[in-house]
């Protein structure tokens, strides 16, 4: 069989199309390459949602924890705590034995009991949990000179947020928030790992390099080619999150701008 071949039955095999049966000997490189690279859909998948989405919960949760009203502060700090305090693998396990529970109660959530939807759940809270932290941080640090020029001009409310504190709020955090994106997308790979069933064999890039070391009791092949996927997706995270941080920082004289640096979060 071809490379061509091999591309066109196995590069959408994660989503349901193609040939059904994977390769059981001979294996290429080829074949490793595509399947890893065709699982990537889904890791791509579980990181692009939870990012948007959790993006605007962090949002929410930032300006709760900045909250004088206990009511709205501490549900804020406590979702923040949880989230952050626990280990995400642990809230993988939990929510899948609660979305069970939750399958047998009203089957219409049934959904959630799988990966495509349950997994994802897990990874929207936690990003916007890590996220919402980041975000606070920044608000407490706009500077007042900003917020006295933004009363001084008569912004108040709604606008002088939307027009003075949010913008800085965002130039402050984008940093850190760039490794949170990149650190999302590599936890993309605990799905694996979970109790959340990947339907028909759908499984993401970790589930065909496994099955590839499995079977050719060599690891040195598909997991580095696995690094490679995430390594160029990290690439291409670190130059779209660039994009908008130059965006943010677009008054500021080039040498000033903050650029967003790469900093792994070994334990988590």
């Amino acid at each position: 069989m071809s490379c061509a071949q091999t591309v066109a039955d196995y590069a959408f095999r994660s989503l349901g199309y193609g040939e059904r049966l994977l390769p059981r000997t001979d294996f290429t490189l080829c074949q490793q390459f595509t399947l890893i690279g065709s699982g990537m859909i889904w890791n791509v998948y579980f990181g692009v949602l939870a990012l948007f989405a959790g993006f605007a919960l962090a949002n929410v949760l930032a300006l709760g924890k900045a909250s004088a009203n206990p009511l709205i502060r501490k549900p804020a700090d406590w979702f923040v705590f949880v989230f952050r305090g626990s280990p995400l693998f642990i809230q993988f396990f939990f929510a899948y034995f609660a979305f069970l529970a939750l399958k047998n109660a009203v089957p219409a959530l049934t959904p959630l009991s799988g990966a495509a939807l349950g997994a994802l759940v897990v990874l929207f809270c936690n990003t916007a949990a890590y996220s919402g932290h980041i975000f606070h941080g920044a608000l407490m640090s706009v500077p007042k000179g900003d917020l006295e020029a933004a009363d001084a001009y008569g912004l108040t409310g709604w606008h002088k947020f939307r027009r003075i504190v949010w913008p800085t709020q965002m130039r402050l955090a984008w940093p850190a928030y760039t490794n949170e994106a990149i650190f999302l997308f590599h936890a993309t790979t605990l799905v694996f790992f979970t109790g959340f069933p990947a339907r028909q064999q759908k499984g993401d890039a970790l589930y065909y390099a496994s099955y590839f070391a499995d079977k050719t009791f060599n690891p040195f092949v598909p997991y580095p080619i696995l690094a490679f996927y995430f390594i160029v997706l990290t690439l291409g995270i670190i130059g779209a999150m660039g994009l908008v941080n130059r965006r943010l920082n677009r008054h500021l004289p080039a040498e000033r701008r903050a650029r967003p640096r790469v900093r792994p979060v070994l334990i988590r």
